[in-house]
């Protein structure tokens, strides 16, 4: 490897090192996958009757959720537990909801976003579930993340919302916290900014390489 070459190389990685900020998150959604973030509109009936029916399923789910109760020792576990609540009540109002099938017809839990389903028009529309807590929503902290993947979940034109609900710690029972809903939000996503920042990483096979083990013993 010529000096020339790894000054290149160098020069590459430092720059890879400098996030990207501000990127318009419906140009990341149309690059990987193709397909268009429609604009939630306003003056659009059918749009105002989607979000109409998306408040009932946030009522739904919260007091489902409080009746229930989400056990869980760490606040940021509890997302995890939200999205079996908002696809019920998305069933009950009458809307088909499911997860999300890549093109291959592969229906992947894991990965943006949550939830997919039909409106009353016929159209599909996304659904990404997220809980906040009322201290931090203000702050910088980040709370949304995409991977692109081979299996990417977005497979058409669509609106692109999201449903967050205010957790509280209602008690405790053992290790766990039982936490309730206090409030929620309807978000639509196509004017939302996200960051890049690359990540380096490795594998058991590469890092436990046999020359790099210095020493080992047993107990």
């Amino acid at each position: 490897m010529n000096e020339q070459y790894t000054k290149k190389l160098e020069s590459v990685i430092k720059q890879m090192l400098c996030p990207l900020r501000g990127v318009p998150f419906k140009l990341v959604i149309e690059s990987i996958s193709e397909h268009k973030i429609i604009s939630f509109d306003k003056n659009d009936k059918r749009d105002m009757q989607v979000l109409s029916k998306l408040k009932e399923v946030a009522q739904i789910a919260g007091n489902a959720v409080n009746k229930k109760g989400i056990f869980r020792p760490r606040s940021n576990e509890v997302g995890n537990d939200i999205e079996p609540f908002v696809k019920a009540a998305l069933d009950k109002i009458g809307y088909n909801a499911y997860t999300p099938q890549s093109k291959s017809g592969k229906a992947k839990s894991a990965g943006y976003p949550d939830i997919e389903f039909l409106d009353e028009f016929g159209r599909a529309n996304y659904l990404e579930c997220k809980t906040f807590n009322i201290k931090n929503i203000g702050t910088t902290q980040r709370s949304f993340y995409l991977s692109p993947s081979s299996e990417f979940k977005i497979t058409k034109d669509a609106h692109h919302f999201m449903i967050s609900f205010e957790m509280f710690v209602k008690s405790t029972k053992g290790n766990n916290r039982i936490y309730n809903c206090k409030s929620w939000k309807i978000l639509t996503l196509e004017d939302m900014e996200v960051d890049v920042k690359y990540e380096f990483n490795s594998d058991n096979v590469r890092m436990y390489a046999g020359s790099a083990i210095l020493a080992e013993g047993t107990l």
